[in-house]
């Protein structure tokens, strides 16, 4: 499956390497050992540069690390996603592995841009999401309320003291907020310049502890797919 699907990207992209290439969740069915070996030969013969990993639990990485070296693992993290705080990141360190902490602006719920429910467009995935339903939403926004109190004496956007605060967690994490327009595109390039003081980083832990963000950050179901 992984040589399958890497000399298909290959094809579709017309190059004959892809710097790095990320096995995008952990295959239950599948030990990590087999998935590490197989990508291993794509490294062997050139297709590849560099494995990456998604979602992978500590164990799973030290496990992975054995067959061949991770370059980067990419897991979810922000201020309502700290769960790679407990031991992840402290693993990454160790391992000399790289971090990329994708949804660092929760889905774009720490922009401060959705004030209901109803913002959402009909066709949007994140209706589905728990900490985007029902009474969860409101508490999710009271937290976010107080981020942006935060942001606006520091004389910046939640965004970017929400993207500030991930890359204080570690000079290993690299976050990718995504979006579709040039004007965010700059704000969140612009988060590198707001420094975080050991003061600004209580106040903002005091706000936002780690368990505090309301929901599951998937549905009930999709769960099992992350830290395998």
């Amino acid at each position: 499956m992984c040589r399958r699907s890497c000399e298909g990207s290959l094809r579709r992209l017309g190059i004959e390497a892809i710097n790095l290439y990320y096995q995008h969740r952990v295959d239950p069915a599948t030990p990590i050992e087999e998935t590490v070996c197989a990508l291993a030969q794509l490294v062997q013969e050139g297709k590849i540069r560099h494995i990456g990993l998604s979602e992978a639990s500590p164990q799973t990485l030290r496990r992975a690390m054995k067959i061949h070296s991770i370059t980067a693992l990419e897991t979810e993290c922000s201020l309502w996603s700290r769960d790679p705080e407990d031991e992840l990141l402290a693993t990454c360190r160790e391992l000399g592995i790289g971090f990329v902490a994708y949804s660092p602006l929760g889905r774009g719920f720490l922009t401060g841009q959705f004030t209901r429910f109803e913002d959402l467009p009909a066709d949007d995935y994140r209706r589905f999401s728990p900490r985007f339903q029902g009474e969860n939403f409101q508490k999710n926004l009271d937290l976010v309320r107080r981020v942006e109190e935060i942001a606006a004496e520091k004389g910046c956007k939640p965004s970017q003291l929400a993207l500030a605060w991930v890359l204080a967690r570690d000079k290993n994490i690299v976050p990718i907020p995504g979006t579709k327009r040039r004007k965010y595109l700059e704000e969140n390039v612009a988060a590198i310049d707001v420094k975080l003081t050991e003061e600004d980083l209580r106040r903002i832990g005091e706000i936002f502890p780690s368990g505090a963000a309301a929901g599951l950050r998937y549905p009930e179901h999709m769960m099992n797919t992350v830290n395998g």
